[in-house]
């Protein structure tokens, strides 16, 4: 296995800069996942990573070897695509055994790659079926096959589960995450599924506009987001923005009606316009009688959703849009009042521009 070193990586595309100046350790056995918007430059950034683009500047390492101009063959990764790339004609057994063969690896060697990787993947029944007549889950299992055949130094994903039902999602999800715990090798995913980023990642790479936005663990990108963007990225649904202004005495006014006593306020100048963050699940919801100095929300929408309901709310007097996690026998409805509340502790600050949290 081998860690994964990247310095000032830039790369354009005619006079469009894509990534701009990526610096990046991933460490021996990680599994990191790079997410974003469309367009943010993570695939590119992966592309770049394995030698399918050429950086136009910067330097990529593996394993402490610079692999900046060595071509996509002789750097020890392999890659799984978002579509199968199966070969039609071949069955499951021959697609994974391909790149072996054109190695000039012993058949027996190769036979014992082949079905310790199936095993691994629970797919030795299917080794002698053609493409076509396995389901997208299969197919995709046989495409991690042929990677895991070749004992590459790390493993790249470009959003490799993005064609699959939903169902069929978390079930890889899982496999994929048993499989990394097996075999202890670097892996580097790429999605712009928030959710698919939460549950495996080791760390998460968030990216936007070609630029690392903030670097962490799932769970302190969650709950310490650097700036409004990470915050409004991570989670579904997305974190809760109010406006609101510094009284100058440790505490936000909101534009939308209320007080807020919070300790990141204090040293703020009286006026100063501020952002305020809140998860959904850190809601909480009154009758709507609070009195004049409360932050009031009419409800939109319930959405119900098992054992636990989404409750959509519009606040009264700025018309800022709010959604709440409300328990499954909650008896709230559209056009209803609400008052809305949280512990102090729950609430994120940032700085106007959204640039910074306090």
């Amino acid at each position: 296995m081998a860690d994964l070193k990247i310095r000032g990586v830039r790369k354009r595309f005619a006079e469009t800069t894509i990534l701009h100046g990526i610096d990046l350790d991933i460490g021996d056995g990680e599994f990191i996942v790079f997410v974003g918007p469309s367009g943010c430059g993570k695939s590119t950034l992966l592309r770049t990573i394995c030698g399918l683009e050429e950086p136009d500047e910067g330097t990529i390492a593996i394993g402490g070897r610079d692999m900046t101009n060595v071509p996509p063959a002789q750097r020890g990764i392999a890659m799984v695509f978002q579509s199968y790339a199966l070969y039609p004609h071949m069955t499951v057994y021959d697609n994974m055994a391909f790149a072996l063969k054109l190695a000039g690896t012993p058949a027996a060697t190769i036979r014992d790659k082949v079905l310790a990787a199936a095993a691994s993947l629970r797919i030795e029944a299917l080794l002698e079926r053609k493409p076509k007549e396995l389901s997208g889950g299969q197919r995709q299992r046989v495409a991690i096959g042929r990677a895991i055949v070749r004992h590459p130094e790390v493993f790249l994903f470009d959003e490799p589960l993005s064609n699959l039902d939903a169902s069929l999602r978390v079930q890889m999800r899982i496999e994929l995450k048993n499989l990394h715990r097996a075999l202890k090798s670097t892996m580097v995913y790429v999605t712009h599924d928030q959710v698919e980023a939460m549950t495996l990642a080791d760390r998460i790479v968030v990216l936007r506009g070609g630029k690392v936005e903030q670097v962490g663990a799932p769970l302190d990108l969650y709950n310490r987001p650097d700036n409004l963007f990470v915050a409004g990225f991570m989670g579904s649904p997305a974190m809760n923005f109010l406006r609101g202004a510094a009284d100058g005495n440790g505490a936000v006014t909101l534009a939308a009606g209320g007080t807020i006593a919070l300790p990141t306020a204090a040293g703020l100048a009286a006026g100063a316009p501020v952002t305020l963050g809140l998860r959904s699940e850190h809601v909480v919801l009154g009758d709507g009688e609070g009195g004049g100095d409360s932050l009031v929300a009419v409800v939109q929408n319930v959405e119900l959703l098992g054992d636990f309901s989404f409750v959509y709310l519009q606040t009264e007097s700025s018309g800022e849009a709010l959604v709440a996690r409300a328990d499954s026998n909650s008896t709230w409805h559209p056009g209803q009042s609400a008052t809305i509340g949280a512990a102090p502790q729950s609430w994120h600050l940032f700085d106007s521009d959204g640039k910074a949290r306090r």
